[in-house]
């Protein structure tokens, strides 16, 4: 039995997905199979039961193309909280199922965990599954959107103008039949997966947060320039599409003000700016766990490879740079001149192991994923005629 075969025979079955009440309801209602197959099924399923709705009673209704001040077909933030966002949050599933797993086998491939603390590692896999299988927790979280959510909507995200999914009468609202199927199934919905995202990324935090309290098995010389530990910052594309979710709803929001209000992209430098940091920070913080056994691995690492470094090139001195040396060994084509860069290069890759297990094109990638939805966004600061203007100018 191979190396690989083994450390996956004794590990168990981890994902921060394949689990809890929904996803038994999932199974079902046959929108999942148990490798988190027909995803897209789920998507169209629960898009279309809080999006289309909305659209038959506001046609029956009358504020699907007019009538209201902001129609449902030209109101941008819904469309894109339940076509886009909850579509995205969705899709994630698989992606973060896969790419965990992966993280969580490279600590046995890579003997990070040592023998001794195997079990303990196994202790802290099966208590994050205990974890996402609660019941008591999913139905606090439906009792949080039924409550807190609600009350959130109701005080700070509520229009204050006439909509299609309310009306305003002698300064009174009232929600229109649309209205109710939007804030009493729609959108706790919505709420109620994405909420239950940040439950995921709760689990997969505490388990990096336990696995660092380890003594863990990292090397200085690994090219990764992490220790080993690299792999842990790819791992955090894997919430990507979360993050995604997030920027396109505040993408929405804000091209509804513009739009409706006449409100300019710059008025929401601050929330722009906000969404970006807060998203950056949820992504990388729990890489920063590690910092300490990084620490220690350059550390001891310099100090290793210095003590070698200092014993060989004192050594190579003698021999070679000493006046008096007796070695009648020819310098052209000796080995010794290889080892000493090689001894310099080693110690090299000890002196650049990074404190945070992430490289610059990780954070890139992430920082222009989350950010893409917000691009478009730039072209309602151009005058449109101004636009066509230059555009022909560009082609004729």
């Amino acid at each position: 039995m191979t190396k690989e075969h083994k450390h996956q025979e004794k590990l168990p079955d981890f994902s921060v997905v394949l689990g809890g009440p929904l996803y038994q309801l999932y199974l079902r209602t046959r929108l999942v199979k148990p490798a988190l197959d027909l995803c897209g099924r789920r998507i169209v399923v629960i898009c279309m039961f809080t999006w289309l709705p909305l659209l038959l009673l506001t046609i029956i209704g009358g504020a699907a193309f007019n009538g209201v001040e902001t129609p449902f077909l030209f109101d941008i933030e819904m469309h894109t909280r339940l076509l886009g966002s909850l579509a995205l949050l969705i899709a994630a599933e698989p992606i973060v199922h896969r790419l965990l797993q992966i993280a969580v086998v490279q600590f046995l491939e890579r003997d990070i965990i040592t023998e001794e603390n195997r079990s303990t590692f196994n202790s802290f896999l099966s208590s994050a599954m205990r974890l996402r299988n609660s019941v008591a927790i999913e139905l606090f979280l439906v009792f949080l959107v039924l409550t807190v959510g609600h009350l959130i909507w109701a005080t700070y995200a509520a229009p204050n103008m006439s909509t299609w999914s309310l009306n305003i009468l002698n300064d009174h609202l009232s929600l229109t039949p649309a209205g109710y199927w939007y804030v009493f199934i729609s959108l706790p919905i919505f709420q109620f997966i994405l909420i239950r995202w940040y439950f995921r990324m709760f689990i997969w935090y505490r388990f990096l947060w336990q696995l660092s309290r380890l003594p863990l098995h990292i090397n200085s010389l690994h090219p990764d320039k992490a220790a080993g530990l690299g792999f842990l910052g790819n791992s955090v594309l894997a919430f990507g599409m979360v993050f995604l979710a997030h920027t396109i709803l505040l993408a929405g929001l804000i091209a509804n003000r513009i739009w409706h209000t006449g409100a300019t992209l710059i008025e929401f430098k601050l929330e722009i700016f906000g969404m970006i940091a807060y998203l950056m920070l949820l992504a990388f913080v729990p890489l920063f766990f590690f910092s300490t056994h990084l620490m220690k691995a350059r550390l001891n690492g310099l100090r290793a490879y210095g003590n070698l470094a200092s014993g060989y090139v004192n050594d190579f001195s003698r021999k070679w740079m000493k006046t008096d040396s007796k070695n009648n060994e020819p310098i052209l084509g000796t080995s010794d001149l290889q080892s000493l860069a090689d001894l310099s290069n080693s110690f090299q890759v000890a002196s650049q192991v990074s404190l945070v297990p992430l490289n610059r094109g990780i954070f890139l990638q992430l920082l222009i994923l989350t950010a893409l939805p917000l691009f478009p966004l730039v072209l309602t600061l151009i005058p449109l005629e101004s636009m066509i203007k230059n555009l022909f100018k560009v082609i004729f």
